[in-house]
């Protein structure tokens, strides 16, 4: 066994596991300044877990078991997705790098928090379930379309020997199928996170949340991890999306000047995308949940043209 290749897979497990609340923080803070304003501080998210963990449960009476348990399957979920994500390295901790396995143990997260909705008996629950299931219906075919194009660009679902293929293939391997993927899989990382112009991570407002609603009953601990889980969610798919898409940079070598080179391109690869989350949050507003279908149809186009790109050209 290689010791080395388990300790840099065990430290950018990790450190993925960490910089979740970061990320959203960073988010926070780069939306509040290109609108203008201060903002929280990048540390925030991190002191709201500390918060809501400190505090007591208030369950409906009307829960079942489900209702506790459904924090700790998501979590566990979303945790071991995280394990088979190459970061810095090809390699991973988790059972391989399978992108339709990662994508299929995320939907279990999904399937969690849209059960869990509903045990609490309230009418805004049951309600961003419903929206909520009718978005992932419309998710499903375009992120398995988007997944299925770059697989097939590289030859493998592994997103470690996609991410090794593409970064030793150059600039030279960007073309349609690639561009056409990315655009789309961008487009249903917003939905499967519930940001903006799909949902309003911001808001409370009864009548357009559709993320918030679902987690409307839980609290303390219960709630504590339930928004752990949809910031370290949001991770994965933006690191998917990096490091899938847009590999330049990963290391193949275990060398210290390699992983220092790939730790520098992972971090502005992540800032750049965080930026762009920031700036299109910042101009656009939420759209009417009766116009969200035609943008997931145009996600799924961009998938479906990807693909047959591949084939065609």
């Amino acid at each position: 066994m290689d010791y080395s290749l388990f300790i840099i897979s065990t430290l950018q497990f990790l450190a993925l596991l960490v910089s979740a609340p970061a990320v959203v923080g960073l988010i926070r803070l780069l939306k509040a300044r290109a609108q203008g304003r201060r903002g929280a501080s990048l540390l925030q998210p991190y002191r709201d877990l500390r918060k809501l963990w400190r505090k007591d449960e208030q369950v409906s009476e009307d829960a079942s078991w489900l209702f506790r348990v459904a924090p700790l399957i998501s979590a566990a979920s979303v945790i071991l997705t995280t394990s088979m994500l190459p970061v810095l390295h090809v390699t991973v901790l988790g059972p391989g790098s399978d992108m339709i396995l990662a994508i299929y143990i995320l939907m279990l997260s999904r399937a969690m928090l849209v059960l869990s909705s509903l045990e609490g008996g309230s009418v805004f629950g049951g309600m961003g379930g419903s929206r909520d299931s009718m978005i992932s219906v419309l998710i499903e075919p375009a992120l398995l379309l988007s997944i299925f194009s770059l697989a097939a660009l590289a030859g493998s679902t592994e997103l470690s020997s996609t991410a090794q293929f593409i970064s030793q293939g150059g600039y030279l391997i960007i073309g349609p199928t690639l561009i056409l993927a990315a655009a789309s899989f961008c487009i249903t990382t917003l939905a499967e996170n519930a940001r903006l112009p799909f949902d309003n991570p911001a808001t409370h407002l009864e009548l357009t949340m559709v993320h918030e609603a679902m987690v409307l009953e839980y609290s303390g601990r219960s709630l504590a991890l339930m928004e752990y889980s949809s910031w370290l969610k949001l991770t994965v798919f933006i690191t998917i999306l990096v490091n899938g898409f847009l590999p330049w940079g990963i290391s193949s070598a275990l060398d210290p000047l390699s992983l220092a080179l790939a730790s520098l391109a992972f971090i502005f690869k992540l800032i750049l995308a965080l930026g762009l989350i920031a700036l299109l949050e910042s101009q656009m507003a939420k759209m009417r949940l009766f116009r969200l279908p035609n943008l997931l149809t145009t996600s799924f186009t961009l998938a479906l043209l990807a693909l047959m790109a591949f084939y065609i050209l």
